[in-house]
């Protein structure tokens, strides 16, 4: 509820605010073209995002891995475009800082760690280390790690 009224009443003055600050300093003409340039630039990022998303949880898929990661990835990715859509600068700075990869895998490490318990959070840390490690070259044998998934149940038989 809190939220809500902080997205409802709050966000829209802070934004008719900066649209008439910036109108003021640069024109009006200029600040709805500059409002019109960051939803262009903000709907072809969201649409090379969010491919490769698309593409990253399909071949999850066909491995027959869960793309967890993927799916809360496009929640976020859905959530900027909206962001970036909605007329102003505030909104388009949240809506580009969820399209930047980096500051996207902060968000997907908060969210799993509020709605996860411990294992899926540390999943997604050994998997953000990876990639770091992989983009770096850096070949670790120790920060390999054996992961074993396993379920257990027992039947028991009425006598």
């Amino acid at each position: 509820m809190r939220y809500l009224i902080l997205f409802f009443i709050i966000i829209p003055v802070v934004e008719i605010y900066l649209l008439i600050a910036v109108g003021r300093e640069i024109g009006a003409l200029f600040t709805i073209s500059l409002v019109l340039l960051t939803a262009a630039v903000g709907l072809s990022l969201l649409r090379q995002q969010g491919l490769e998303t698309f593409f990253r949880a399909r071949n999850k898929i066909d491995t027959g891995e869960l793309p967890a990661k993927e799916m809360i990835e496009a929640l976020i990715i859905l959530f900027s475009g909206a962001l970036l859509l909605t007329p102003g600068f505030a909104t388009d700075l949240f809506g580009f800082a969820g399209l930047v990869p980096r500051f996207r895998m902060y968000f997907v490490l908060s969210i799993a760690s509020k709605f996860f318990n411990g294992g899926y959070g540390q999943k997604f840390t050994q998997e953000q280390e990876q990639e770091q490690e992989d983009n770096l070259g850096i070949n670790n044998s120790d920060s390999e790690k054996n992961i074993i998934d396993a379920e257990y149940w027992s039947e028991e038989k009425d006598k």
